[in-house]
């Protein structure tokens, strides 16, 4: 019996989480890693947490708005930069497609994907094995490509703002990557901080700059009508430039996915779900008023979008001079700060510059928040990560880092980001409709699949002509899949011998027959793999076991066997069922790593029961090293080594630790 007294009896069926080692820490290495507490990936943060406190969908709708709205502090002058005078014309159709596929698109999606996980979590699902996890790693390229270029480019835009005002110090022109740095500095130390009260500050942010844009786009349209020559002047452009009007809109068509960063914003939309109040009797499997306030989140968001977008690119193209709009153009990056100067005056303008700074600088926060919910969310429950990446300081400052590297490389340079940032909103988007195309075809409704499936090659279109037309979008977020996958291999292989159950349940069964052993003092485990299951296989193991390992044969053994699942899940729940098969006890269990599943379920026998088991094994034919391929990719090979490293990595007292015995 172990001198270390048992903890109360866990009652049957009841999930009994292990318990990690103690470990000692100097105090910035527990400041660093505070709030590592969760198992199961999911996030403290803003976006990722169970919030104590949810708001109107409305409100929640301003926290995914910082990012979605605040475009338009930069949307305008890229589309002109990129189509031009039919800059209208193709956004048109990005707002038919928005309306139209987009929106259809995530609203399934909030339906089937309401805790917060998008629509990654909906291809996991259609996707086992090591093909859906291998994906998932890819879209998480796609995403951090998405939201680290969201909080560079943000930031850069709203140091464009700061140095094109006319107030603005004489020092700051010349210094774009400084004032971008220094407002990445600014958002790592908030979250470092603590990111608190995003909702309120969100909502009030996106209330003024929405009514400031108001306040410039009816302004603006109020002088094109006063100036009606100017239409004149745009429409003979048009057709002087591109002729015939069939040819302007397959122009149109042709161009407007330049103009996809007007799409952004949706899958923020569905990964803040869990913020959203719903109604007091909704069902937590089915929580119908969230998906209902989710929906008109979606909706409200994308239609006030829309008439931003169509209102500001006829205005913006109308009023600026097409040279404005180049590289070093005072409308390059801020066109509506542009008109917000040209036609209310500095003082309005400079009102202007300010709203939008801090909304762009938001948005930087917004997406913060996405890459703390989606990392935490995946990688550490597939292994491909290390334990601190559940903490949010280490990650901050990890993406402050790569933040810092890709201002330096793009020289704060917003033009050259948009690439970037529309090739993985077009990637997420896409990837979104794929997932409902198949729910739809799963769920037999082929109506729905048909026009599902067209959505998809719409957005599969857009997304490989924005990756033709600008092919750094590619590049980036192939860095970025390549760094995740890189990571997740060393991750993956460096914590092989962890134990990986977050908790073991023992059903009513299963814990009579440790406990029965328990009281005579040894707790004897035979590990078998089943095979044919017949009387015989297990009375010849049975005898083969106490042979061999010199077990007395009055001493009372159980079998321990483990079901084969998906090799490639890392983290697991693990349930023991108790069973009596041909007269002998039997412990099963269900999972896809089998040395350990074996040392986790010993340590939590050793735990409820106060006595260090033994286990036995026979060795494994084969050669040792394809046996350890074998294990890192279906979790099965040199099972009794493996088990014993295992349990040498978790438990450093050996007289603590359960005995392996080979035989």
């Amino acid at each position: 019996m172990s001198s270390t007294s048992p903890e109360p009896l866990p009652l049957p069926g009841q999930a009994h989480p292990l318990r990690a080692a103690p470990q000692h820490t100097n105090r910035f290495k527990h400041w660093l890693l505070v709030g590592m507490v969760d198992e199961h990936g999911t996030q403290q943060g803003p976006h990722g947490q169970n919030p104590e406190r949810t708001h109107s969908w409305w409100q929640v709708m301003c926290l995914t708005g910082v990012d979605y709205f605040s475009t338009l502090g930069y949307q305008p002058a890229i589309a002109a930069l990129a189509a031009g005078l039919i800059s209208p014309f193709a956004t048109l159709v990005l707002v038919a497609l928005t309306l139209l596929g987009a929106l259809p698109v995530y609203r399934r999606v909030a339906r089937e994907s309401f805790r917060g996980s998008g629509s990654i979590a909906m291809l996991e699902r259609f996707l086992p094995w090591w093909a859906g996890k291998l994906f998932v790693l890819v879209l998480l390229g796609f995403a951090a490509t998405d939201f680290m270029i969201t909080i560079t480019l943000s930031a850069a835009d709203a140091s464009a703002h700061a140095i094109e005002n006319p107030f603005a110090p004489s020092w700051f022109h010349g210094n774009n990557v400084l004032i971008t740095l220094f407002l990445l500095a600014l958002l790592a130390a908030v979250f470092l901080k603590g990111f608190k009260e995003a909702i309120g500050i969100a909502v009030v942010l996106v209330a003024v700059y929405l009514a400031l844009n108001v306040v410039v786009v009816t302004t603006s349209i109020v002088q094109v009508f006063e100036h009606p020559t100017v239409i004149d002047d745009w429409w003979t452009a048009v057709f002087v430039t591109h002729g015939d009007p069939l040819l302007v809109v397959g122009v149109a068509l042709l161009v407007f996915p330049k103009l996809a960063l007007g799409l952004s914003g949706f899958e923020t939309g569905v990964a803040v779900m869990p913020q959203i109040k719903g109604k007091p009797g909704d069902d937590p499997a089915r929580p119908e008023g969230r998906i209902r306030g989710a929906h008109r989140l979606l909706t409200t968001a994308a239609i006030i979008m829309s008439v931003f977008l169509i209102t500001s690119s006829f205005t913006t193209t109308l009023l600026i001079p097409q040279k404005e709009f180049q590289p070093g153009g005072a409308a390059n990056g801020r066109a509506l700060a542009y008109l917000a100067h040209e036609y209310l005056g500095n003082g309005f303008g400079t009102v202007y510059d300010i709203s939008t700074i801090l909304i762009l600088w938001f948005a930087g926060a917004s997406a913060m928040a996405g890459l703390l919910n989606l990392v935490p969310r995946y990688l550490p429950r597939y292994g491909m990560a290390p334990q601190w990446a559940r903490a949010v300081r280490p990650l901050v400052l990890v993406f402050t880092g790569i933040g810092f590297l890709i201002t330096l490389v793009f020289d704060a340079n917003v033009d050259a980001q948009g690439g970037a940032y529309a090739t993985g909103v077009l990637v997420l988007i896409t990837s979104a409709s794929l997932a409902v195309s198949l729910s739809a075809w799963r769920k037999k409704q082929p109506k729905r699949t048909i026009v599902f499936a067209i959505i998809t090659a719409i957005f599969v279109y857009t997304t490989i002509d924005n990756i033709i037309e600008r092919p750094d979008g590619l590049r980036i977020a192939t860095l970025f899949i390549l760094g995740i996958l890189i990571v997740s291999i060393v991750s993956r292989i460096g914590r092989s011998f962890q134990v990986r159950a977050t908790s073991v349940t023992f059903d009513v069964t299963a814990l009579d027959f440790i406990l029965e052993d328990a009281e005579e003092g040894e707790i004897r485990i035979i590990s078998h793999e089943p095979d044919v299951d017949t009387t015989k296989e297990y009375e010849e193991k049975n005898k083969d076991e106490r042979r061999f390992s010199h077990i007395p044969q009055r001493s009372r053994t159980i079998f321990l066997e483990v079901m084969k699942s998906d090799s490639s899940d890392f983290e697991e729940d693990l349930v023991v069922h108790g069973v009596v098969k041909y007269g002998y006890r039997v412990l099963q269990v269900k999972s896809g790593n089998v040395p350990n599943t074996i040392a986790a379920v010993l340590l939590e026998i050793r735990d409820i029961t106060g006595v260090v088991p033994t286990i036995y094994f026979e060795w494994t034919e084969g050669n040792p090293i394809s046996n350890m391929f074998r294990y890192l990719i279906t979790g099965v090979g040199e099972v009794a080594p493996v088990t014993r490293e295992v349990l040498r990595e978790a438990e450093k007292d050996v007289k603590r630790r359960p005995a392996v015995h080979v035989a």
